[in-house]
């Protein structure tokens, strides 16, 4: 199988089929190894050409939420407020503080860069 860069789509989807064919490749062998050289040059065109932005802040908290199965009062308590500010915050009626940031952070592992975004509020 000779290997060529990915330089459009055309190249991009004749890689994704490439990988396809390789996904069942076990460790240690030849096609293993291609499949990795391939997973390589794809990420690469991946991380030029098919940027995925990053969910504004209370999105991430909201997603982050459903992922540990959080209702608002544990977010009150992770924010160290009342539920009142959480709804507040949730419903975009309030804006993170630097404070909050911290604590959604360290207790929900949520990135600083997806808490820090823009976002509007009402």
């Amino acid at each position: 199988m000779k290997i060529f860069p990915v330089h459009n789509e055309e190249d991009y989807e004749r890689a994704l089929e490439i990988v396809e064919e390789l996904m069942d490749a076990e460790p240690g062998t030849e096609e293993f190894d291609m499949l990795e050289v391939w997973t390589t040059l794809i990420e690469s065109y991946e991380t030029r050409h098919h940027k995925i932005d990053l969910p504004d802040p209370i999105e991430a908290i909201k997603f982050r939420m459903e992922q540990e199965g959080l209702k608002q009062k544990d977010l009150a308590q992770i924010l160290g407020g009342s539920r009142s500010r959480a709804s507040e915050l949730l419903n975009r009626k309030r804006r993170l503080t630097v404070d909050m940031i911290r604590k959604l952070h360290t207790h929900l592992k949520i990135p600083f860069e997806n808490l820090l975004g823009e976002y509007r509020t009402v």
